[in-house]
């Protein structure tokens, strides 16, 4: 090196520049690239705390997004949790009611079965009596016969019919009654066979009467049981619906309080990422602006000291002295150095040149090639200042790419982060709005069907209680028609019995018109037509009575329950009313969010696009330059190594 210095000394004129004066430049040199470096170095922290004032700003918000989301998240996960356990708890109860009341509805028909059992044993035996009666009355009309041989007749009939048991007992306490209340002796009371038939219908109207009585509470307790299966039926159906409607909003609720859950990870995720990628940020932060405050320390003082040495260099007593003892002495004794050093640099000059186009070939450098052919037009202090300052600026190149490469790789990085958890986020609040929507949807439907059933349900209460009105009042006429008719019969039967009965007392004392038996020992007289028509009057009115009441019992059943169902339906749709309206809301809230996220995800993309002509599209890799330039660094100290040897 101090060859080449003194070379280069040579070949500037002696009274032009002395070696004072050169180190004047070289250091006002240093001064001024010192001072470039410095504002740029500023330039450069400002720029990086700008960058990492807006990251630091924004991963705030997203963090305080985060926590507020997380707030929701949890909220939302408690309310589902608590409505599933709730739930639960409801339908547990409900399936308890449930099986107490098949139970009831089991017990109420085995008890149905019980009554129907002992009714068709009674009403059997009943019936037997009824008919082994009439039979008895036709072959005592028939025979005319005494007490005596009707008690026969009756025994006879009792060993073959099992209903004749009742009426032969009935018969001979009867008898007896008459014996103990009658005559003193035996023989001498006897029925005649008006008497007897008489006896017997009377038999016969008691036991109708009891078999009316037995149908007639088998028919209420039929229409009774009935009423009771419909009401526990009806129970039993709603029980179900409600053990479904509500198992069905359980399993919402929990793939609701689920979805929230994942929700509430990812967000928990996110937070964490976002909180490490701030802290990360500011440490780095720090660091750099400790080392930028270290590195501006360090380049105030060496400005300082340059500024310090320019100083004592440019005073006269230093730049006068060496100019008149020194440089005086080296301009007589180097003739002969710069004519060696001139003839040394045409050689050198040449071979640097064609050293220098052989690398601009092989590296295809234009820096290298534009040197070339500055070298054989310029001295050769130039050359090497020439050299000095091109690997100097590859140099600096070389540090301002690399920043740049990793100021690349961190926006990328960090970009590609923001982007991936945003599309995330804006991926879960689209499918959570849907999710949302089809609830909106499912409970819109839910409350137009409630409604719809509660219209049906009024309609159905006013037509069935206009039918309960007009068949209250034809059942009422009916009754009382039928109540008249009987009372008419009974009258018609006074009359025609008290006649025959005044007939039956005169035949017995006129022996001589004892053939003829008048009307009133036929089956089919007119007595017997009437005896038949009061029973029917008097039936139709029990059938009617019993008709009224059952239609009573089940409209009343029908209203109430009804009426019950109508208010669990009002009651349903006011509650989905106001799921609907929280889910609606919760919508609105999801939408914004989605709203602000996507806006972020813009914004993301906008900065993805900003990056891609500055970081990414490129025609050489930053590895390829690198090389590239570090093979034009070392081919340019190669020539300068040239130089300084053949210097």
């Amino acid at each position: 090196m101090i060859v080449a210095t003194l070379a280069l000394t040579a070949l500037a004129p002696a009274a032009a520049v002395t070696p004072v004066q050169k180190v004047l430049t070289m250091m006002t040199e240093m001064k001024t690239n010192g001072e470039k470096m410095m504002k740029e170095e500023a330039s450069t922290y400002a720029s990086y705390t700008e960058w990492v004032s807006d990251t630091s700003r924004q991963l705030g918000f997203e963090i305080k997004t985060s926590n507020s989301d997380i707030e929701k998240y949890l909220a939302t996960a408690a309310k589902a949790d608590s409505d599933v356990s709730e739930l639960g708890n409801a339908i547990g109860k409900l399936n308890g009611d449930l099986a107490t009341t098949e139970g009831e509805k089991a017990d109420a028909t085995a008890i149905r079965k019980s009554q129907h059992a002992d009714y068709a044993t009674l009403s059997a035996d009943y019936g037997e009596s009824v008919d082994a009666l009439e039979r008895a009355i036709q072959t005592m009309q028939a025979r005319s016969g005494a007490v005596p041989e009707a008690s026969a007749f009756l025994q006879q009939q009792a060993a073959k019919v099992p209903g004749m048991r009742r009426v032969l007992a009935a018969f001979l306490q009867e008898s007896q009654t008459a014996q103990v209340t009658g005559g003193p002796a035996v023989a001498a009371y006897e029925f005649q066979s008006g008497g007897i038939v008489a006896l017997l219908e009377k038999f016969l109207t008691k036991f109708q009467g009891e078999l009316e009585e037995v149908e007639t509470e088998e028919r209420n307790q039929s229409n009774n049981f009935d009423l009771e299966l419909i009401n526990l039926s009806n129970t039993i159906d709603y029980l179900k619906k409600e053990i479904e409607e509500k198992s069905v909003h359980k399993t919402k609720r929990a793939r609701a309080s689920a979805q929230t859950k994942s929700n509430l990870a990812s967000t928990q995720k996110d937070l964490a990422e976002d909180e490490k990628t701030l802290a990360d940020t500011k440490a780095t932060f720090a660091a750099k602006s400790d080392q930028f405050k270290a590195n501006q320390e360090v380049r105030v003082a060496e400005l300082e000291a340059i500024s310090k040495a320019i100083e004592i260099i440019s005073d006269p007593s230093v730049s006068g002295s060496y100019g008149k003892h020194i440089n005086l002495v080296q301009t007589k004794t180097s003739f002969l150095q710069v004519r060696s050093a001139r003839t040394l640099s045409r050689k050198v000059s040449q071979r640097l040149v064609t050293f220098l186009q052989r690398k601009a070939a092989m590296l295809s450098s234009t820096a290298l090639k534009t040197l070339a052919a500055q070298v054989e037009s310029n001295p050769f202090d130039k050359v090497v200042k020439m050299i000095e300052g091109l690997v100097a600026k590859l140099k600096e190149e070389a540090a301002a790419e690399a920043e740049h490469k990793a100021w690349c790789d961190e926006q990328l990085h960090d970009n590609k982060l923001k982007r991936e958890k945003k599309t995330s986020k804006v991926n879960k609040l689209t499918a959570t709005i849907e999710a949302l929507t089809q609830d909106i949807a499912s409970m819109g439907k839910k409350i137009q069907t409630l409604k719809e059933e509660q219209v049906a349900l009024t309609m159905a209460m006013s037509k069935a209680t206009t039918q309960r009105d007009l068949e209250k009042s034809t059942n009422t006429d009916t009754m009382k028609d039928a109540a008249a008719g009987e009372q008419a019969t009974k009258a018609a039967l006074v009359v025609l019995r008290e006649f025959y009965a005044s007939q039956g007392s005169f035949l017995q004392q006129a022996p001589e018109m004892a053939a003829y038996s008048g009307m009133s020992s036929a089956k089919g007289g007119v007595v017997g037509m009437l005896e038949v028509i009061t029973s029917d009057f008097a039936r139709l009115h029990a059938d009617t009575k019993a008709s009224e009441s059952a239609a009573a019992s089940e409209y009343a059943s029908f209203f109430a329950d009804a009426t019950a169902s109508k208010k669990s339906k009002h009651d349903l749709e006011f509650k989905t009313s106001l799921e609907k309206d929280q889910t609606e809301f919760e919508k609105s809230e999801t939408t914004k969010d989605l709203e602000a996220t996507q806006v972020e995800l813009d914004r993301s993309l906008e900065y993805q696009q900003y990056l891609k002509p500055v970081c990414l599209e490129v025609h050489v890799s930053y590895e390829e330059r690198v090389a590239h330039r570090k093979e034009e660094i070392a081919a340019l100290k190669e020539a300068y190594e040239i130089l300084d040897k053949k210097a």
